[in-house]
């Protein structure tokens, strides 16, 4: 599996307040763009999973939610979650 506890952990850990912090805005974006990069490589390969295209697309607005929610509250938090994971804006 692609996506184990021990891995969350270590997401949550580096993005979060601490490893057990899965609420915060910047812990969610990490995890929706290690899904994202994931669901991606697998849309390179089978470009007829359409259920995983629309989940895929799901996905992408959910973060966007999230990470629109940052700038409008904290903007400093929102540049930096960006310049961490490296996401264009």
């Amino acid at each position: 599996m692609y996506l184990d506890s021990a891995k969350k952990q270590e997401i949550f850990g580096q993005y979060g307040k601490s490893a057990t912090d899965t609420g915060s805005a910047e812990s969610q974006i990490a995890l929706f763009t290690y899904r994202i990069k994931h669901l991606t490589e697998h849309l390179k390969k089978n470009h007829k999973d359409f259920a995983t295209a629309r989940s895929l697309t799901k996905m992408v607005g959910r973060r966007r939610k999230l990470l629109k929610y940052l700038y409008v509250n904290d903007i400093e938090r929102y540049r930096a979650i960006i310049k961490a994971l490296g996401l264009r804006k």
